[in-house]
């Protein structure tokens, strides 16, 4: 099989989750099936991986690829449902999450999400339901698309932007990632384009892309979801892509390995929140020199890791 998606820091994620042949583990974002390869690698018989994944071809995909391992349960749903994906009984050696955007879907120009190619502005992760990108951005007000841009990108233009969106669909519905892009073209000063590292339209997809699959809404409850799941020692491995993405999971973290909501003054904690992990290292690590030369698109991957305590 071609490679469907190259895995990002796979080993260091693999090595950071201290793999236990019999042990039971979650891969949340399961994509190509790079990270559950190998982690399946290091199991024995009495060991098993659960490979959630909300886009049915990756599913399809993976189970194809993963087919020779026994072990191996492929479910379709979002990782953020833990508690109803699987079992009440399973408790986790250890979890990975990859919360990047596959290279197949990328590279798929009928997915929308790419801005390199003409398609229709779809975006949905799981095109089994949901509203498509065309459909948001023709219907939501300008506000709403203004502070969507800036709060998921950053994107110092996010006004103009929405703006100039609301006033093309006025002549003529946006219906294609051409149309998105022409849109952030027409927005953004000629002399800024020039200057930006990276295609102008590069932060206005990543937030309408996070919009669509609500990616950011339910992130904190769902780290804290697969925590509550992990047996005593287990680990998570998180790897993220964005600034906004990252931030977001270092406050989960932070909060989770101290909870306690008492006065800082207050001589001894009252509240009884205990922490529930800490941390596997200080920091993030990031890709090797020799896989950003092989994967150009790992570059901005940040990999943090925490243990159940």
């Amino acid at each position: 099989m071609s490679d469907y998606h190259v895995p990002v820091m796979l080993h260091e994620a693999v090595e950071y989750l201290n793999i236990k042949k019999g042990g039971i583990y979650l891969d949340g974002t399961l994509g190509g099936g790079g990270h559950s390869e190998e982690i399946l690698r290091r199991l024995d018989g009495t060991g098993r991986l659960y490979g959630i994944d909300r886009d049915k071809d990756a599913l399809s995909y993976a189970s194809a690829r993963l087919k020779a391992y026994n072990n191996f349960i492929p479910i379709h749903g979002n990782f953020r449902d833990i508690d109803i994906l699987l079992p009440n009984d399973v408790m986790l050696s250890g979890a990975v999450i990859d919360l990047g955007v596959s290279s197949h879907q990328l590279d798929t120009p009928e997915r929308g999400f790419s801005y390199h190619e003409e398609a229709p502005l779809d975006m949905r992760m799981d095109r089994s339901g949901g509203i498509t990108a065309e459909e948001w951005l023709n219907t939501a007000s300008k506000d709403e698309i203004a502070n969507t841009i800036y709060k998921y990108s950053d994107e110092r233009w996010a006004k103009r932007i929405a703006e100039k969106i609301v006033e093309i669909r006025q002549e003529s519905p946006l219906k294609t990632t051409t149309d998105l892009v022409r849109a952030v073209d027409m927005a953004i000063p000629k002399a800024v384009r020039r200057n930006i590292q990276g295609h102008p339209a590069k932060r206005t997809f990543q937030a309408v892309r996070i919009k669509i699959n609500e990616e950011l809404d339910m992130l904190p409850k769902a780290i804290e979801n697969i925590v509550d799941r992990l047996q005593i020692g287990g680990r998570l491995c998180i790897i993220t892509f964005h600034s906004i993405e990252d931030r977001l999971v270092k406050r989960t973290i932070n909060y989770l390995r101290n909870p306690c909501s008492c006065p800082s003054n207050a001589p001894i904690c009252t509240c009884g929140k205990k922490p529930k992990i800490k941390t596997v290292f200080s920091g993030v690590k990031t890709p090797s020199q020799g896989e950003l030369a092989q994967n150009p698109r790992s570059s901005s991957a940040k990999l943090r890791a925490v243990e159940r305590i």
